[in-house]
């Protein structure tokens, strides 16, 4: 009693006190071995909890559980492990301060991100020209369906965001959580390159609006005085130029750290929002007082800004006419008289108003598309020209001319970036106070708000701005002007610095997102030559994946056109939210217990339409783009498939193969396989030993071999004992199967039964393997080696079983004999023959499993060879014809062979091999003796009969039976043959061996034990007087033996075929590579087991491999397609 109140006060007062508030173990979760039995009892002593003491081990105490998951920090990954393994290694800083990542809120973390990444270098850049070439119609349409796709994905985005804790990566967390590693790798990569594309692409918007509307004479190479593709090439090398700058400096921004992004996204946000404000305060300018906007025409074309002076041919000074620099640039000189371009001579200039206003109904003119060929001149609707077609071509280069060739489809996939900043504030979801609320709330925000400012845009771009000013991509037109800016109030140059400031903050925001969603990828270790990029400095920052980020940027800074730059990472972004719709409506549908979100306002139709509308957009913005995007993520997903991705996230693709295979599985109950399915299952019945070790691995071997047909493989074995004790024994039984397995490549099921004994546990494993209609229908044994050994007497005797099982359960039944001499998965075979003796029919297994066999590299240069017996009344040449013509329709190339067997009497051998093995079965019947008694019984009987042999004298005996029988017999120390006068007849006995491989308990004898000399005669059934003579010969045979009269004229019948069949096998097939044979059925009642083996043994000897098949009493392969 005292030591218990003293350990109270210990556990109450001391050091490892828990009344503090501090739980003591360091894991709070399940397996935690932190804790001493003595710390154990000292921490739940005056707990109440002495009660679950014993089980404090596998299931923590609630409090310590609520208080770990409460004090849970949503840091980004890894920066909390790099800063324990730094303590670690340099030993405690006290003075070190914890490190912490930004903890930011929804407004400043993901609705002002989105925003800023979403109005970005589109709106500024390509929104007006977009309108201009669609119309309005069909703007709003591509506008509404971009949208739309984006806030659908939302949805589904949100419903993922919210069903757990979302720590860094984002978008890449969420779906490779939802879909599994593969799909998550494969899908995180190309979100992960998209969003690196994007900052290229806003770095080359961002050096567009500085070389063309800020500061043209900063360009290194000079556009002035170059026309066509000589401008176009010197644009592009500037772009190249001054974006490898600023992409340089925007990483070094980055590598600085996180904090100053956001500081400076504040800057870019004001201008960007300014920017906006701007555009809408000169739309309702220009309801009240439409600015003065000329732009110049010639007949309907819009002529360049720098290509006049005034918009006149001519004009009035003084009385006198003076040509202007119009003048000049369309004819020779300026004189009256000159000789001038004949459309600038049959056309008028005229002057319109560039921005004529929201009341003019201009929405009228600009409501459809006008798609321009690539050099067409920008010409207004509703004003004649006068053209000759026959006239020569008009030099083109004072008109505004399209850049490119334009097309629906080529407008949406340069739009769809604009609406692709909907995962700024999910990509850096590690830097989230609380990322479940945030991501909902301000991704859906940001997506109404900049939806409602691009669809009013749309609207009012086309009711204030004249259709050729809207066509007008680089302002040319209008003194080289941004097109927005000149509706903007109260200067263009607020739009100017306002969108270029934007583009700098999202192509920051880009560089800032990328590397953490690659960094998060590399943590997982599903892409093993990406984990370099894993590391970072010692508060999260990714060092090397801001490297790699930086350095693909630059190949898109290299390609240097943003029309060209924008369709690419329009792919990734679409297959991204693809499968972020994928994941939610797969979810929804599979009703997994642990898809419960918080946000409820989610359907799988929503994430359907979401889908489709992604997948239409893909192959509408470009098929070829679209292509290339799935077959880099295909890539991708078989790497990592191959790598072995080991995670297990219970993600929803496992989810939706369980709810398919349990489909599959209820479909397969409707009834048995037709023939044509039907296919091995395999259920392979293997031995351990005493370290739970399989004996026979060449079972595995054979059975990767079979596997040509892709059906199922269950490798079972039973544990002698009772569950509860041997459940561990089990656990590594199984662990043992499973290795043998993968190193064998067979791809299947391990099963471990527990039996109080193995015959039990067989028979288990034999009724109850598979599930539903997915069950082996096919077992495959090894033959019981040692049978005849005593100790070995409860093996084969359990063997038999098997066979009689799979007889009543109609499954098929594979024996492979001298296993271990079967070739391994690595051996090959340059030649030899798969022989097949289909003796009788049994469903076609005889004729199915070599074709298999060779569909393996192991056995693929063997030739197959079909055997068949044929009787004294059987016609053997039809025979093989009707067995050639059955081949043929089965498509199966093999030899043929008729094997004709003759009637012929019993040979006086077998008479004596029956009997001595119905000798030996009678005495261990009729004997009741222990193990030892039973070996040293048959023992004593084995020397007997070789005291019997060696005091009769075979020489003399063997004379007498040559003389009188023509037949010659020689004696062999391990080999008896008898040679037979008549060639004509297959009479050759020839028997090597006559037991299995010996063993000090049972050695082989030259002969049968008791044997004697004249019991290898054979008798002969000859014509004429032969006849009589072997008769004569025979009847004193009988006489000497009158023991033979009292046989089971069964059993003499049954070794008389045996040893007839093996004597015909070993003569056609003794260099075969394997000889599959019928298996005869087992005995009837259980008196003749012993003899059952005797008969397998007899009628596969002399054989180094031999494959016994029975059937499953059904066809397992046909002649019809």
């Amino acid at each position: 009693m005292l030591n218990n109140m003293t350990d109270c006060e210990e556990g109450e007062g001391g050091s490892n006190s828990q009344g503090d508030g501090n739980p003591k173990e360091s894991s709070p979760f399940i397996n935690s071995s932190a804790t001493s039995d003595v710390e154990k009892s000292q921490q739940y002593d005056g707990k109440n909890m002495a009660l679950f003491e014993e089980e404090m081990d596998t299931s923590p105490m609630v409090s310590s559980l609520l208080s770990s998951l409460a004090n849970y920090s949503n840091l980004p990954t890894g920066s909390k492990e790099h800063e324990e393994a730094e303590n670690n290694d340099e030993g405690p800083r006290p003075s070190k301060k914890p490190i912490k990542a930004p903890q930011l809120g929804t407004l400043m973390g993901v609705y002002l991100p989105c925003i800023q990444n979403i109005f970005g270098v589109i709106l500024f850049l390509r929104m007006t020209w977009m309108v201009g070439i669609g119309g309005v119609l069909g703007s709003f349409i591509i506008v509404f369906m971009c949208c739309s796709t984006t806030m659908l994905t939302a949805i589904s985005m949100s419903a993922i965001a919210t069903n757990g804790v979302v720590p860094a990566g984002g978008s890449y967390y969420m779906i490779s959580r939802s879909l599994g590693p593969e799909f998550g790798g494969a899908v995180g990569i190309c979100f992960y390159l998209g969003t690196t594309f994007a900052g290229a692409m806003y770095i080359l918007g961002c050096i567009e609006i500085l070389l063309i509307y800020i500061i043209p004479q900063a360009a290194i190479f000079k556009i002035e005085g170059l026309e066509g593709p000589e401008a176009e090439a010197a644009l592009l090398n500037n772009m190249r130029v001054y974006g490898t700058l600023v992409l340089s400096f925007m990483a070094l921004v980055v590598f600085v750290g996180v904090k100053y992004v956001n500081k400076l996204a504040l800057v870019f946000l004001a201008c960007v929002i300014l920017s906006i404000l701007a555009v809408y305060a000169g739309v309702i300018k220009t309801a009240i007082d439409p600015p003065l906007f000329p732009v110049c025409l010639l007949g309907n074309r819009t002529l360049l800004s720098k290509a006049y002076d005034i918009c006149a041919k001519v004009i009035e000074i003084d009385n006198d006419t003076i040509t202007t620099k119009l003048w000049r640039s369309f004819c020779d000189s300026e004189y009256l008289n000159a000789t001038c371009d004949e459309y600038f001579t049959n056309n008028n200039v005229s002057e319109i108003q560039g921005i004529p206003g929201v009341t003019s109904g201009i929405l009228a003119e600009n409501l459809f598309g006008n798609y321009l060929e690539k050099g067409m001149s920008l010409e207004k609707r509703g004003i004649p020209s006068n053209m000759d077609p026959d006239s020569p071509t008009t030099s083109t280069n004072r008109f505004v001319l399209a850049d490119i060739t334009s097309f629906f489809t080529l407008l949406v996939g340069i739009y769809f970036p604009s609406v692709t900043g909907i995962m700024a504030g999910s990509n850096r979801s590690g830097d989230l106070r609380d990322a479940q609320k945030s991501i909902p709330i301000g991704t859906i925000a940001a997506i109404t708000t900049t939806s409602t400012v691009y669809m009013s845009c749309v609207v009012l771009f086309g009711a204030c701005i004249e259709g050729v000013v809207l066509r007008d991509k680089f302002g040319e037109g209008v003194n080289g002007n941004q097109v927005i800016g000149t509706l903007a109030w109260p200067s263009p140059w607020v739009i100017v610095f306002g969108s270029f400031f934007s583009t700098c903050g999202a192509g920051l925001q880009s560089l800032t997102g990328a590397p953490r969603l690659l960094q998060a990828i590399s943590r997982d270790g599903i892409i093993p030559f990406l984990q370099v990029f894993g590391h970072g400095k010692a508060n999260g920052e990714p060092t090397w994946a801001l490297l790699l980020t930086a350095s693909i940027c630059e190949i898109g800074i290299i390609i240097a056109s943003l029309d060209a730059v924008a369709p690419i990472l329009s792919m990734f972004f679409l297959m991204c939210y693809m499968f972020v719709n994928l994941a939610c409506a797969l979810q929804t549908l599979l009703r997994t217990p642990n898809w419960r979100p918080r946000f409820k306002f989610y359907h799988w139709a929503l994430s359907f339409l979401g889908m489709s509308l992604c997948l239409s957009l893909m192959f509408i913005c470009s098929w070829y783009y679209a292509i290339v995007a799935m077959g880099i993520a295909s890539c991708i997903y078989k790497y990592i498939e191959f790598c072995g991705a080991e995670k297990e996230w219970g993600d929803g693709i496992r989810g939706i193969s369980l709810s398919a295979a349990r489909f599959a599985l209820m479909r397969l109950e409707e009834g048995p396989p037709h023939t044509k399915n039907w296919r091995p299952q395999i259920l392979v019945l293997v031995n351990m030993d005493a370290e739970q070790n399989v004996e026979q691995p060449r079972l595995l071997s054979l059975t990767n071999q079979l596997k040509a047909g892709k059906g199922l493989t269950i490798v079972g074995t039973s544990v002698q004992g009772k569950f509860l004790d041997n459940y561990t024994e089990a656990q590594r039984a199984d662990q043992s199967l499973r290795k043998l397995m993968e190193t064998e490549k067979v791809k299947g099921f391990s099963q471990v039964v527990v039996s109080s004994n193995l015959r039990d546990g067989t028979s288990h494993l034999i009724q109850v393997g598979g599930l539903g209609g997915l069950k082996h229908n096919t077992v495959m044994v090894s033959w019981p080696r040692y049978w005849k050994q005593p100790e070995y007497h409860q093996q084969f005797r359990d063997f038999i079983e098997v066979v009689r099982e799979t007889t009543v359960a109609s499954l098929a039944l594979l024996v492979p004999k001298n296993i271990s001499s079967y070739p391994s998965n690595g051996e090959r075979f340059t030649e030899g023959h798969i022989d097949v003796w289909w003796i009788v029919h049994d469903g076609g297994m005889l004729m199915l499993l070599p074709f298999l066999l060779r569909q393996h590299k192991v056995w693929r240069k063997c030739k197959m060879r079909i055997f068949t017996v044929a009787q004294m009344d059987d016609n053997s040449i039809q025979m093989k014809k009707d067995l050639i013509t059955f081949l043929y329709h089965l498509r199966i190339d093999a030899q043929v062979e008729v094997v004709e067997m003759h009637d012929s009497d019993i040979s006086a051998y077998t008479y004596e091999k029956t009997l001595i093995m119905e000798q030996r079965s009678q005495i261990l019947k009729q004997m009741h003796l222990t193990k030892n008694e039973m070996e040293r019984e048959i023992q004593s009987i084995t020397d007997s009969s070789r005291g019997s042999i060696r005091r009769k004298n075979p020489s003399a005996l063997r004379a007498q039976h040559s003389t009188e029988e023509g037949t010659s017999v020689t004696g062999k120390p391990e080999e008896e043959s008898v040679a037979v006068s008549n060639p004509k007849q297959v009479q050759l006995i020839h028997n090597k061996s006559t037991s299995t491989p010996t063993s000090p308990s049972s050695p082989s004898s030259p002969t049968c034990p008791g044997a004697p000399p004249g019991a290898a005669a054979t008798w002969m059934d000859n014509k004429g007087a032969d006849k009589g003579k072997n008769l004569e010969a025979g009847k004193d045979l009988f006489n000497m033996k009158p023991e033979w009269e009292n046989l089971n004229q069964t059993d003499v019948r049954r070794m008389h075929t045996a040893m007839r069949l093996n004597e015909v096998i070993i003569k056609k097939s003794k260099e075969a590579k394997l000889v599959l044979l019928n298996m005869p059925g087992p005995p009837k009642n259980r008196v003749g087991e012993e003899n059952y083996m005797e008969f397998l043994e007899v009628l596969t000897e002399g054989l180094n491999r031999v494959l016994l098949v029975r059937g499953g009493g059904r066809e397992v392969i046909t002649i019809y397609s």
